[in-house]
């Protein structure tokens, strides 16, 4: 039985998971020859050792993980972070811009909800459920 770790369910049989690939980087599709076009829809490279590859947890947390899994032993670990920061690119966001964080307390809002209201947070007599 293959064990698949998932970051939010924790270690899963792979029959929970469907393998949705290899990880290829796609081309730009304004610059892409059929060539490459069909490299990157069809062509993998099949390489015995550690391969990044994308799994969907349909069984479960129904969410994509990015895992590296080792094609002989079928030993998985952590696929190295994606994104700017490990392409060493600066980070995104309005923070990042250096915009004020978004939401109504950032915008000098009062918080919402009963709590704020000063009533007691909901409970069993909330349902008409009472002792």
């Amino acid at each position: 039985m293959m064990m698949v770790p998932c970051p939010w369910c924790g270690p899963r049989d792979a029959g929970e998971f469907r393998q949705v690939g290899e990880v290829v980087p796609r081309p730009d599709p304004a610059q892409a020859t059929p060539e490459q076009w069909r490299a990157y829809l069809y062509l993998r490279a099949n390489a015995l050792g550690w391969v990044t590859e994308t799994w969907y947890h349909r069984m479960g947390c129904r969410r994509y993980v990015t895992l590296e899994r080792h094609t002989e032993s079928h030993e998985f670990r952590p696929a190295p972070p994606a994104g700017p920061q490990a392409a060493g690119l600066p980070p995104a966001g309005p923070q990042a811009a250096g915009l004020p964080p978004a939401g109504p307390q950032a915008a000098g809002l009062p918080p919402a909800g009963p709590q704020a209201a000063g009533l007691p947070p909901p409970g069993p007599e909330a349902a008409g459920t009472r002792p």
